[in-house]
C-alpha cells in the first residue's frame, strides 16, 4: 500500500466515530498495535526531542526501504506514533522524504490534541524524515 493509501485507510477508521473520547480511545488501540521497539534501543540517542512524554524511535534500512519501531511511556503518545509508524514504516527513504502526511489535519488530531502532544506529534514525524533523510544520503553514497 502506497502512503496516501495508509493515510487513507486511517481516515476511513477515525471516520466511523464522531465522539472524540471514542477516537481516542481508537488511539490508544492503536499504540497498543505497535511494533514495540527492542529494549537495547530504548536509549538516549533514540529518544524524540520535543515530546512531552518519553518516546523511543528506532530506524532500520533493509532491502531499500525504512522500518520504524517505537514505544512511549504514555499511551496517546504511544497511539500518536503507531499511526506515523503504520503509514510510513515500509517504504523507501525518498517515498517518505516527499510524503505529503496529511491524515493528521484530516482526522482532527491538531484541533483535539494539547499544544505540546501536537507539537510531540510533529516531532516524530520530523524525526522520521530525518532519518530517511540520512539514508537516502547513504545509500546514494554506497
Amino acid at each position: 500500500m502506497s502512503i496516501n493509501e495508509l493515510q487513507d485507510e486511517l481516515i476511513e477508521e477515525f471516520a466511523f466515530f464522531t465522539d472524540w473520547m471514542e477516537k481516542y480511545e481508537l488511539i490508544i488501540q492503536l499504540g497498543k498495535e505497535l511494533p514495540l521497539i527492542d529494549e537495547q534501543f530504548k536509549t538516549d540517542d533514540n529518544i524524540i526531542r520535543g515530546c512531552q512524554s518519553r518516546v523511543w524511535l528506532h530506524p532500520e534500512f533493509r532491502e531499500g526501504h525504512m522500518f520504524f519501531s517505537a514505544d512511549s511511556d504514555a499511551l496517546i503518545t504511544k497511539g500518536l506514533v503507531a499511526m506515523i509508524v503504520r503509514v510510513l514504516s515500509g517504504h523507501t527513504p525518498k517515498e517518505i522524504v516527499e510524503a505529503d502526511v496529511y491524515f493528521i489535519d484530516k482526522i482532527g488530531l491538531r484541533n483535539h490534541l494539547s499544544p505540546t502532544r501536537s507539537n510531540g506529534l510533529l516531532s516524530m514525524l520530523k524525526q522520521m524524515k530525518l532519518y530517511a533523510v540520512a539514508f537516502q544520503a547513504q545509500s546514494l553514497q554506497h
